[in-house]
């Protein structure tokens, strides 16, 4: 067990630096989900509350579609 943290000396360096990759992402994926809901709240509050009438205008909507079709294709 001694010889696997060890590492013939390089253990320190090894362990440390899996250690700061391993925050790093931990740190990434938390800042990006945070900013992921943060922009999907603002978007709710900005067209949850569309009527039919309305979600179907922006639906003929050019860029709208392009949008959509991207979305739908994938």
């Amino acid at each position: 067990m001694n010889e696997i943290l060890f590492m013939n000396g390089y253990g320190v360096y090894v362990l440390s630096a899996f250690s700061f990759t391993l925050l790093s992402f931990l740190g990434l994926y938390l800042v990006t989900k945070m900013q992921f809901v943060k922009e999907k709240n603002k978007f709710i509050t900005k067209f949850g509350t569309l009527t039919t009438e309305q979600a179907n205008f922006a639906k003929l909507q050019r860029i709208n579609k392009e949008i959509l079709s991207k979305v739908t294709n994938n």
